[in-house]
């Protein structure tokens, strides 16, 4: 099996783009048609190779990382500080796929050559040389077969490091932090400096890392909050003389000059990664035994978690004791706790404990309480049923189902007896117990026909874990030789795990390796704690099982009811929800309700007239901010006040009239910003059922005898109309000038204790200005590729425009504002030159409704209904929630559906599925049949031209089957759709 990698999802290239802009006017790379007065762009030949070559001055690069954050909305760099940029992207979206593609496009456009991939573990520089293992072919696919050589650093094969110094094509090392972060200024303690930092004689005298700092590498650095945080880290970096460093992680500590920010709930919002459900597993507290749970310990004190009576009600509550507190005064004189007095506390690190009642209590330990081990086999019961129904459902799609167990210690899963021989740990043996149990149940009958369980259990499950020289099982660190073992077996097993034909299904993992490996079938992770274990938070547990999963094609799955990821947890669902938000604020930096002056730079319109979107830009964003903390929208922490909150609910948000072109995008991003995490709680989880009664109503038959049908489309393209158009709209582009450098002369002319200096302008000056290295670039080549239009048709838009000149004056800035041109008039061309045709054989047929499980989380995302096919109508945002609502509650509504994931119309962009279809009565009279689309704004120049071409021809579509179905869209307010359909 091969994972299939997607080259065109827009999130992906919105973080390459970032990158490449970065550079955006230094000297293109030369190609077969390039007309060039330097050396090769991008490289630079050394005494000891070749080596990076940059020609932008810092206030060029400044310029372009500010015009980058503005476009993604992000705080504005006043200065650089070094070439130090960082790229946020949360777990599970790509990020290693992301800059891989990046090093292609930055060679490609630019000529670099030189990359260095730092890492800070096994774990990771594991993944990253499989990752380029796997892409390889994907990637030489897009880049014309450019040839890419990579390789792990190796401090015993240096000969590697010659090549990559002096190799032309595209070079890739990955090298541990560790490889070069001990080096020795004392020439007497050389020999106890890495060997990268020694004289070698295999390489004439010189230090391995004199052939990489003559490159002027670009480094990446995978996890920089793993790998750059102390002093010695950042020299060790700053050594290695990169051209730029690129910081690429979900959760930085320090953000450098950040470019682009892809969030956890950004990424949990737009669906690309699993939606998460919460399964709580804990003892109900029966309040019939005295209960006693030791939380903390500090000097003479403690914190123990009781049941105490307060007003006639007894509630878990934590107390602070000292030494001779009586329990039964601290329980509200609960008569269970008399005789329990706190006889000792012992607060040595390591040794903190408590003796109460006779009973000695470590961290974590309870009496009165469910046994530990009970609730443990309880975890692993619950993950085995929730797997298997999963099983039921994914196993008919392709799709393999994984489950993941982390453990803190080994011996719980694998065990040795006195003659070494290996022996089931606790774990293994509730494991086996409680899977043969399940498996008899009927519902699974289907998935274990004529199956030998006792054979078949001890295949299912496995251990991922170190091993010694014996090979004997063991607890990891994360970085010795053994674990280089175990993650090597663990990334050769990525593809193999996901295959029906491997029957490993269910994972024992340790702690210590939650980093580093993940995998897209995981649907269930159970974390087996021991009270005295390492802690693993909540946000490293569900980043193992975020990514999206993968059919026995390796190809991603897109229905997103697929992609839930079901962690186990032994706590409370409101405590893991919330334990996880302030995970996510503390390791990321993200402020839930947080609002900054760059928060609206990003949000745009389609002006009607340039029909060119029209951002808001920093200094507007700035002065909206301040007018929202004037207006008490915003507190002195830059957090949605409450008042913003209500405002927002009710549409009343006060919005100065200088902003009304972008109001609707403003709200979006308001409305974005003062969501909470979508986690959903899986105790709540229920299967919807049929309405039968609805189903076969003649009303409903009725709507859906009018939208079952295909359709298929044609494509009249007029070539010649094309150039015509493009050459007229160029011909009318404004004038594109030389570059300019602009000089001025500023004066300080006071100085003031409280307003600081004040300066005046004496002198200011512009002239035109041509790099040394001034090359044009294949402009045909260019917009090939931008445009996908023959070289023929492109050179009869450019030889028409006469607008050349313009191309030597700034070459970059011609191709792109050309390329906007021609794709601007394909696209009014295609949506004016595609035909459908209505299928009379080939329709979606009514009873594929009986073959779909849907499952709701009640009182969350799912509206009771009784005028559509299913008892609940589950939504995915408060739209579609009030759309529902009020479709149930309108007695003009006769009958309506959410349109199932598989009703999908084929467009020239990819497949779309509406969101409803409805019978809707007007004046009790005459019926009208409709499909709408909702989205969180009626404005179609709003949303991404994808979402809007595809509309558009769903539009034709519809026009196509001509049954009188009206389609409309895109809706967001339900009132104003039914006032207006009942007036037609």
């Amino acid at each position: 099996m091969k994972l299939h990698f997607e080259s065109k999802l827009p999130y992906q290239l919105q973080a390459i783009d970032s990158v490449v802009k970065v550079f955006q006017g230094q000297p293109v790379r030369q190609s077969n048609f390039t007309v060039s007065y330097g050396e090769e762009a991008g490289l630079i030949q050394t005494a000891l190779g070749v080596g990076n070559r940059l020609d932008l001055t810092p206030e060029e690069i400044i310029q372009n990382v500010q015009e980058v954050q503005a476009l993604n909305g992000l705080p504005r760099s006043e200065s650089l500080n070094g070439l130090n940029f960082t790229v946020e992207m949360e777990t599970g979206t790509g990020k290693t796929y992301v800059y891989l593609r990046s090093i292609y496009e930055l060679h490609q456009k630019y000529g670099f050559t030189k990359f260095v991939i730092v890492v800070p573990s096994v774990a990771i520089r594991e993944g990253v040389y499989k990752s380029l293992q796997i892409t390889e072919q994907h990637l030489k696919g897009l880049y014309d077969n450019q040839t890419l050589e990579y390789f792990i650093y190796d401090s015993d094969k240096l000969d590697r490091v010659r090549s990559f110094s002096t190799a032309t094509t595209i070079q890739v090392m990955i090298i541990n932090i560790d490889a070069f972060r001990k080096s020795f200024e004392d020439p007497e303690k050389e020999d106890k400096a890495n060997v990268i930092h020694r004289p070698n004689d295999r390489l004439n005298g010189y230090k391995p890392i004199e052939f990489i700092q003559q490159t002027n590498p670009i480094v990446i650095i995978d996890e920089p909050q793993s790998v750059d945080t102390t002093d010695k880290s950042k020299e060790a970096i700053a050594s290695l003389n990169p051209l730029c460093t690129l910081r690429y992680s979900a959760t930085h500590v320090d953000k450098y000059n950040m470019i682009y920010r892809l969030d956890a709930v950004d990424a949990y919002n737009e669906r690309l990664v699993k939606k998460i459900e919460v399964m709580s597993i804990r003892s109900e507290e029966s309040f019939n035994q005295p209960y006693i749970k030791l939380i903390e310990v500090k000097e003479r004190k403690a914190k123990l978690e009781l049941d105490v009576e307060t007003k006639g009600k007894v509630k878990r509550t934590v107390k602070n004791v000292k030494y001779g507190d009586d329990l039964f005064d601290i329980s509200g004189e609960r008569e269970l706790y008399r005789d329990y007095r706190i006889e000792q506390i012992e607060w040595t690190e390591g040794n903190e404990s408590v003796e109460v009642g006779g009973n000695l209590l470590r961290i974590g330990d309870s009496i009165g309480d469910f046994d530990d081990d009970t609730i443990k086999r309880y975890q692993i019961h619950q993950t085995i049923e929730e797997h298997l129904d999963k099983e039921l459902r994914l196993n008919p799609r392709g799709i393999k189902v994984l489950s993941l167990f982390f453990i803190d210690k080994v011996a719980n899963y694998r065990k040795y007896d006195k003659d070494g021989n290996p022996v089931k740990g606790k774990y293994a043996v509730m494991f086996e117990e409680e899977y043969k149990k399940l498996i008899q149940k009927p519902k699974y009958h289907t998935l274990f026909k004529e199956i030998d369980v006792d054979v078949d259990v001890e295949k299912i499950h496995n251990g991922y874990f170190a091993q010694d020289k014996k090979g004997n099982l063991k607890d990891t660190r994360g970085n010795t030789q053994a674990d280089t073992d175990i993650y090597s077996l663990i990334m050769k097993d990525k593809e193999r795990l996901l295959s029906f034909n491997e029957p490993l299904r269910f994972i024992f993992s340790h702690s210590a390796l939650r980093e580093g490996w993940d995998n897209p079938n995981v649907f269930q992770i159970c974390t087996l704690k021991d009270s005295s274990g390492t802690y693993v938070s909540r946000r490293q547990e569900i980043g193992r099982g975020l990514r999206l999963a993968v059919n026995q094609n390796g190809k991603r799955e897109p229905d997103y009811n697929v992609n839930t990821l079901t962690v186990m947890a032994n706590e409370s669902y409101e405590e893991f929800v919330m334990g996880l938000q302030n995970e996510i604020e503390k390791e990321s930096g993200i402020t839930f309700g947080k609002i900054e002056k760059h928060t609206f730079a990003n949000v745009s319109y389609l002006n009607k007239e340039t029909e060119e979107f029209e951002q808001l830009g920093y200094d507007l964003s700035k002065k909206l901010y301040e007018d929202f903390k004037e207006k008490g929208y915003i507190n002195e922490k830059d957090k949605a006040t409450s008042v913003l909150k209500e405002a927002i609910e009710h549409y009343e948000v006060d919005i100065p009239q200088e902003f009304e072109p972008w109001n609707k995008a403003i709200m979006i991003e308001l409305k974005r910003i003062t969501e909470r995490l979508p986690i959903k709680d899986g105790t709540k989880k229920k299967k919807v059922k049929l309405n039968k009664a609805i189903l076969d109503s003649h009303e409903f038959i009725e709507l859906w005898d009018k939208i079952k049908y295909k359709t298929v489309y044609s494509i009249q393209f007029d070539s010649d109309e094309l150039i015509k158009k493009s050459i007229d709209s160029i011909q009318g582009m404004k004038k594109i000038e030389k570059v300019r450098m602009i000089s001025r002369k500023d004066a300080i002319s006071s100085m003031d204790r409280l307003t600081g200096l004040e300066t005046v302008t004496v002198k200011e000056g512009v002239e035109n200005y041509v790099s040394l290295h001034h090359t044009l670039p294949d402009v045909i080549t260019e917009l090939q590729n931008r445009t996908n239009l023959t070289r023929k048709t492109v050179v009869r838009i450019l030889t028409g425009s006469n607008r050349l000149e313009d191309f030597k004056n700034n070459p970059q800035k011609f191709i792109v504002e050309v390329s906007k041109i021609i794709l601007r008039e394909m696209k009014f061309i295609l949506q004016d030159g595609i035909k459908y045709y209505k299928m009379d054989d080939e329709f979606y047929a009514v009873e594929l409704f009986q073959n779909q499980e849907l499952l709701a989380y009640l009182n969350d995302n799912a509206v009771e209904s009784s005028k559509s096919p299913f008892d609940h109508v589950l939504y995915d945002s408060d739209i579609e929630e009030s759309f529902a609502k009020r479709f149930e509650s309108d007695e003009n509504v006769k009958v309506y559906v959410k349109l199932p994931n598989w009703f999908k119309i084929d467009t020239p962009v990819g497949s779309y599925n509406p969101d409803w279809a409805a019978v809707i009565n007007k004046g009790g009279v005459e019926k009208l049949y409709f499909v709408l689309e909702t989205k969180g704004t009626d404005i179609l120049g709003l949303l991404r031209p994808e979402e809007q071409s595809k509309i558009e021809f769903a539009r034709k579509h519809f026009e196509a089957i001509n049954t009188d179905v009206a389609f409309e869209g895109p809706e967001n307010d339900v009132s104003d759709f039914l006032l207006r359909v009942s007036s037609k």
